[in-house]
């Protein structure tokens, strides 16, 4: 596992870069999978624009003037937090040993800070200053949805990012009412269907305010919904988030953090000596476990996994190992639930994508999409370990809502011609004015 950039080239290319210390794999993969879904985004919007279910709309802007007091302050503002949270992890003592840690507390350098608060300002000032007219005119411009990507990615990233902590925090209420703030505001503790409702809430409002159709854009982004999920799966494995499954009961781990088969005797032995440490996996009270051993020609990973160096430090201490704090593995292996979930939502984005231009009908292709995120989030938490309500059949929050999106899903493909209106695909739009 690599906790960071930095520990993922010192092990696989032998250089320490410092500073990649910073950058933390579960946000580095989340972020990748933003920037290749708004690439195919715009592609899809683009395609779809041609086709006529896009149009434009037009907007009155005034071009030549000089920059704005709330520009100015705006661009300063950003500059310094940038200095005095990113740029001050260089210049505050220990900060580097944990900047995650660093960057979710109130330290900081203000003079990083105002410094480059100040560089911020002058770029803004200086390329506003480059095209002013001595007389600033007003212009109409067309905006299609292809323009508004980046809109649409900032929001889903600010709402999915709230989303997911205030669901995370629901779900786990006892740790939350422990330390409110704390939890709040921990970069770790996220919940993807929190994240995905509170996003699509806030991206309901923002099409409604900029006229356009919500289910149009739903079914553009559908398959690119499930790769993204997908892609920030990645980021979960790599970094050991504690995002995995209950024990594998056919394998134990060595001090190394390597697997090794396991008699049923012998696993009820070592679940006895760490029976302590299996609550740090998100097991309390009796340990949650099926025995599955994998075929000989398969490798033993695909089906348990230590998680050595893992993100939380959860476990046992590994022998020999010199990585700081990420020094520990889990004495009793998990199934590895975000590889499955990787594997799994890559196949169902390419079902999903290979359908976009066959299921034409509005509302049709979302309706699949949460259809088969659904079906796939509800089978993996039949063994992905995860708190359970106390109610009948005593679901999972992921349970519960994974079966709400089927059932949508379900009116949306076999209702669609009742609840939405086609769109006059006869004339083609362009997406240049």
């Amino acid at each position: 596992m690599y906790p960071n950039l930095y520990y993922l080239f010192w092990d696989l290319f032998g250089i320490k870069i410092s500073v990649l210390k910073v950058v933390n794999s579960f946000g580095f993969f989340v972020a990748i999978s933003f920037l290749i879904s708004a690439w195919l985004i715009s592609k899809e919007f683009k395609r779809r624009q041609a086709l006529g279910y896009f149009t434009y709309t037009e907007k009155k802007i005034t071009i030549g003037q000089p920059a704005s007091f709330s520009e100015l302050f705006f661009n300063f503002v950003l500059g310094f937090i940038f200095g005095y949270k990113i740029l001050g992890i260089f210049f505050t003592k220990g900060a580097m040993a944990n900047p995650q840690a660093f960057i979710f507390s109130s330290a900081g350098s203000w003079l990083a800070g105002i410094v480059l608060g100040g560089i911020f300002l002058f770029l803004k000032w200086k390329d506003k200053n480059k095209s002013k007219l001595a007389k600033p005119e007003q212009r109409t411009v067309r905006i299609w949805p292809s323009d508004r990507v980046g809109d649409i990615v900032i929001i889903s990233a600010i709402a999915g990012f709230v989303g997911a902590k205030i669901f995370d925090n629901l779900e786990n209420w006892d740790r939350f009412i422990q330390d409110p703030i704390g939890n709040l505001f921990s970069p770790s503790g996220l919940t993807f269907y929190g994240g995905l409702i509170v996003a699509i809430i806030a991206l309901w409002i923002y099409f409604r305010k900029n006229k356009m159709r919500f289910i149009s854009v739903a079914d553009s982004v559908a398959p690119i919904l499930m790769l993204s999920y997908g892609l920030g799966r990645i980021g979960c494995q790599v970094a050991g988030d504690g995002d995995w499954g209950i024990i594998n009961s056919a394998y134990l781990s060595n001090p190394d953090g390597k697997l090794r088969l396991c008699t049923p005797e012998q696993f009820k032995q070592a679940a006895v000596l760490f029976k302590n440490h299996t609550e740090q996996y998100g097991i309390v009270g009796e340990i949650q476990h099926a025995a599955f051993k994998g075929a000989s020609w398969l490798p033993d990973w695909l089906f348990a996994f230590s998680y050595p160096h893992n993100v939380n430090g959860q476990g046992i201490a590994l022998a020999s190992c010199n990585w700081g704090q990420y020094c520990n593995y889990l004495p009793l292996p998990v199934y590895p639930t975000p590889l499955y979930e990787i594997i799994m939502s890559l196949i169902l984005f390419g079902i999903l994508w290979s359908l976009r231009k066959k299921v034409t009908y509005p509302g049709k292709l979302f309706g699949l999409y949460l259809i088969v995120n659904g079906v796939e989030r509800f089978l993996i938490e039949q063994i992905r370990v995860n708190t359970k309500y106390d109610i009948i059949f005593h679901p999972s929050q992921a349970e519960i809502i994974s079966v709400l999106l089927v059932i949508v899903g379900l009116i949306f493909v076999t209702m669609a011609p009742k609840i939405f209106k086609p769109l006059n695909l006869v004339k083609p739009h362009t997406s240049t004015p």
